[in-house]
């Protein structure tokens, strides 16, 4: 039997209400779905509320939404919150994609999210409506 995750794109504000609604969504209230990029993509191979089996679907409604909030902005609020505890060797990187973000080009988070449910999931596991 497969299980069916839904993400309420509607309440996803920014980068902090995703991790909010993601949690929720595999683990009830309160739930905990990572609270970074690195801990998101760990914890979807299985065994932190996701089957470790990867029988299971997201939808992500309301994603048109979801994709605004975590937009160019949204990513140049998390990059330039990095930036001041980088590591010297990844500061120019930072800096570069932060210059990207705040002119509106590049990956966004919604991209980097979408990307990482693709690469950590089975093919088709992700729906978005």
């Amino acid at each position: 039997m497969t299980v069916t995750y839904v993400i309420d794109g509607a309440r996803i504000t920014g980068l902090d209400s995703f991790w909010d609604v993601i949690g929720e969504a595999v683990n009830g209230p309160g739930g905990y779905l990572g609270r970074n990029l690195d801990a998101f993509a760990d914890c979807l191979g299985g065994g932190f509320g996701t089957p470790e089996d990867r029988s299971f679907t997201i939808e992500w409604h309301d994603h048109a939404r979801s994709a605004r909030a975590l937009g160019h902005e949204e990513t140049a609020r998390r990059l330039a919150g990095l930036l001041p505890r980088a590591h010297p060797t990844n500061r120019s990187r930072l800096e570069r994609e932060l210059a990207e973000a705040r002119a509106g080009r590049g990956p966004t988070l919604f991209d980097q999210l979408v990307g990482i449910i693709e690469d950590r999931t089975a093919p088709g596991t992700l729906h978005l409506v």
